[in-house]
């Protein structure tokens, strides 16, 4: 069966509709959507934000006429993800929209229906859902597999730096979706033949630590795993790659154009776009608890010319010619 005839039919046999849907007719239905981000806004982003709702008019939902968008941003403070949630229901809003485990583990506790459309790590292990198929609860969303993902990326370090043999991972160890995926990208390494040297961080002034670590025993590479954290101090992390002249890959595309050498990533547009229609679904009547996890099917190979050139590393033609996204 197909994915728009699968929708069909739970909207169909759903029996309530959302809060903002109640009226009797069409034209007066208006829905309110809560977007909830660990960082900067998702509504601002040129690609999630932008693609989740160009999905959402494509399906008939025009921002300002049928549709209200309710933004909240933790800007890095992860602590006030609960209050911002809470902002979000006292709002009324129908669906929660997130990214990131943190923003989405608020969310869901908020009881209202939620969407995660990035960056969750694995649902079922952090307890998020019960399985990817039947999630169980008010959750529902998509999520990638860190194992497949670091042998991709740890195979395109290797192109360019083919003596790697040893790689440092940075991670949040306070985000228990990005401690597992750090956990999970070690293990792939490791069956690889790469050692993996572990810096966990908790806030900004432990990266210092983490470079002085690095410095001491240096690795071949760095590979970054992506959480508000991490991504709101990657400028950090591009000077010490950039100064210490090692390659470094990244999980989000949007980095390589700041700056990062390499990334290997979901399409967050394609994300954000998929999310949108289990958005749909949800304020249609469908229930999130049988809106089966999704995986994305879409990603893109991106690397940084100048920053190759600028710490000595020729990039090889035949990598260069498989690149989604050359920064030259």
């Amino acid at each position: 069966m197909r994915r728009r005839e699968f929708m069909a039919g739970l909207v169909g046999a759903a029996t309530t509709l959302p809060m903002h849907a109640r009226s009797e007719t069409a034209a007066a239905k208006v829905f309110c959507v809560g977007l909830l981000s660990p960082g900067a806004l998702i509504v601002d982003n040129p690609e999630s934000g932008a693609a989740f709702l160009q999905a959402m008019k494509e399906r008939g939902y025009l921002r300002g006429q049928n549709l209200v968008v309710e933004a909240r941003a933790a800007s890095g403070r992860i602590g006030d993800l609960p209050k911002l949630a809470a902002e979000l229901v006292a709002a009324k809003v129908d669906v929660i929209l997130t990214n990131g485990f943190p923003t989405a583990l608020a969310a869901k506790n908020t009881g209202l229906p939620t969407v995660a459309a990035s960056g969750v790590g694995d649902p079922v292990a952090t307890g998020l859902v019960d399985s990817l198929a039947h999630p169980g609860g008010n959750l529902t969303g998509i999520s990638d597999v860190a194992t497949e993902l670091t042998t991709k990326r740890l195979g395109l370090l290797k192109e360019i730096a083919p003596a790697l043999r040893r790689i440092a991972m940075i991670w949040n160890e306070d985000d228990l979706g990005m401690t597992l995926r750090y956990r999970a990208s070690a293990e792939a390494a490791q069956s690889l033949g790469v050692q993996v040297q572990p810096l966990g961080v908790r806030e900004p002034d432990d990266l210092e630590a983490a470079f002085a670590a690095m410095r001491r025993e240096r690795p071949d590479a760095i590979l970054m795993v992506a959480d508000a954290l991490t991504v709101l101090n990657r400028k950090r992390i591009f000077e010490f790659a950039l100064e210490q002249r090692l390659p470094a890959i990244y999980e989000v595309q949007a980095l390589v154009r700041d700056g990062g050498l390499m990334s290997y990533a979901a399409d967050l547009k394609e994300s954000f776009g998929r999310a949108a229609a289990l958005v749909d679904a949800i304020l249609k009547g469908a229930r999130p608890a049988d809106l089966p996890f999704e995986q994305p099917t879409r990603y893109n190979f991106a690397i940084n010319l100048r920053t190759a050139n600028a710490i000595g590393l020729e990039v090889p033609p035949m990598l260069l010619a498989r690149a989604d996204e050359v920064i030259e």
